[in-house]
């Protein structure tokens, strides 16, 4: 893998930011409605929410007052795949 892939692995072994993408998979929501649903201080959300928007697993819109968050579900797959070749032994060919 390489080395950004090992930040999106990083950032996807918290639990905490789990949550959050799986919140926000559906439809983009704001900073505040996630750190009330997650039971969370609102600045470890919004450290949580920047290190997903740094990786690409999180993208980010301002309306009006409100940033809102959605999951890159396309990076997120991508992640996903990675990381099934590289347990499985195939190279970026798929062999």
């Amino acid at each position: 893998m390489r080395r950004s892939d090992d930040a999106l692995l990083r950032a996807l072994s918290h639990a905490e930011r789990r949550r959050l993408l799986r919140m926000c998979m559906d439809k983009p929501l704001p900073v505040g409605e996630l750190a009330a649903d997650a039971g969370m201080a609102l600045a470890s959300v919004s450290e949580h929410l920047k290190v997903l928007r740094k990786t690409g697993l999180a993208k980010v819109e301002k309306r009006g007052k409100f940033w809102f968050y959605r999951t890159d579900r396309v990076v997120l797959e991508e992640v996903l795949a990675a990381l099934c070749n590289t347990l499985l032994g195939e190279d970026e060919n798929g062999q």
